[in-house]
């Protein structure tokens, strides 16, 4: 049976009730494919007489294939984007074998100047795919539409831009990510107390994907008519000594507070403050899977860490550049995470 490559990793697919990438992991001899999943797939493609020939259509073609990845750097304040360039240098090792090389540029997440000078680079080199997290807004929404007139597909990650352009977004739910936080904070802050939402960051006003959490959060509360009052400080200095110094004031005006929902990945330094001031009875909820969040969360000083599995937002976006420029096969337009809720009981066997 003579196929063409799209239609026979259509048909497999269909035939074996997997997806398309788990057809395409098997072709690739990738991991994350089940023994069992991996004979199926294999029995049909031989039943198709289906013969892969990526390589040797990407040798033909002679063309080199160029992505640019855009996305903070990590600093001393928050290791959070390791995990994503994780994800990123293993999909770079499973495709350059295909003529696609990756170049990675980096900006400070506190400076929106860096940003811009970042994205202009890459606007000046000839790339075919981008990946960027798209953490400022209006950069990245001139950015992203810089990108689609000069037709270069884009997939973000961790944040979107509501009603932009892109060939896919792939990270979580933000409303629902702290609608899920508040749910958690309901477990463990005292009914009718007040609960205090904390935005850490240099760059509030641009930081929309905080602000969604923020707007999930307190739906839940509004919806389930809870009697505890939602409060809120934004920090602009992300320094331990000026959380701490901000978070002073606030209890002293507000003796009451049961519960902190801290809307990013700085909640450690909010976990140190509640331990140095003798505050480790207010609850305290907020996200990603950092050595010095874990450090908390084992002494119980935070509750719960909600996780959307970075690592695999890198890995996914390469490859979703790839499954576009290299296989033609289409892509979701959208694809959410999975939102993990980590523990001090369970956060030993939580992979990234």
């Amino acid at each position: 049976m003579k196929k063409n490559n799209l239609t026979g990793i259509r048909e497999i697919a269909r035939l074996a009730n997997v997806s398309i990438g788990t057809v395409d992991r098997v072709i690739n001899n990738r991991i994350g494919v089940s023994p069992e999943t991996k004979k199926n797939v294999l029995a049909i493609m031989k039943d198709l007489d289906y013969q892969p020939n990526i390589l040797a259509r990407r040798l033909a073609s002679k063309k080199l294939l160029k992505f640019a990845i855009l996305i903070p750097s990590f600093s001393q304040e928050t290791d959070f984007w390791k995990a994503p360039l994780k994800g990123i240098d293993l999909a770079e090792s499973e495709i350059k074998q295909y003529g696609i090389t990756i170049e990675k540029y980096f900006f400070d997440q506190n400076d929106k100047n860096s940003f811009i000078k970042q994205s202009e680079k890459i606007l000046k080199s000839n790339f075919d795919g981008i990946l960027i997290a798209p953490i400022f807004v209006d950069e990245s929404l001139k950015f992203s539409k810089s990108c689609n007139l000069l037709q270069i597909p884009c997939v973000f990650i961790n944040s979107d831009i509501p009603n932009e352009s892109r060939l896919s977004y792939i990270g979580p739910d933000l409303f629902h990510s702290g609608y899920l936080g508040a749910q958690l904070m309901n477990y463990v802050a005292e009914e009718a107390g007040k609960i205090l939402i904390i935005n850490i960051s240099k760059e509030i006003n641009n930081y929309h994907h905080l602000l969604r959490k923020e707007d999930g959060f307190r739906a839940y509360f509004e919806n389930n008519n809870k009697r505890n009052q939602v409060i809120k400080t934004d920090i602009t200095q992300t320094d331990f000594n000026a959380v701490s110094a901000d978070l002073t004031k606030v209890l002293a005006t507000h003796g009451d507070i049961k519960g902190i929902f801290v809307t990013n990945s700085r909640v450690f330094s909010v976990a140190e403050f509640l331990e140095k001031s003798g505050n480790e009875n207010i609850a305290l909820v907020g996200y990603d899977f950092l050595n010095a969040s874990i450090e908390y969360l084992k002494k119980g000083t935070i509750d719960f860490l909600v996780c959307q599995q970075p690592q695999e937002q890198g890995y996914k976006g390469i490859m979703t550049l790839y499954q576009n420029l290299v296989l033609n096969i289409p892509v979701e337009s959208t694809y959410f995470m999975p939102i993990d809720i980590i523990t001090k009981e369970n956060y030993l066997f939580y992979r990234n």
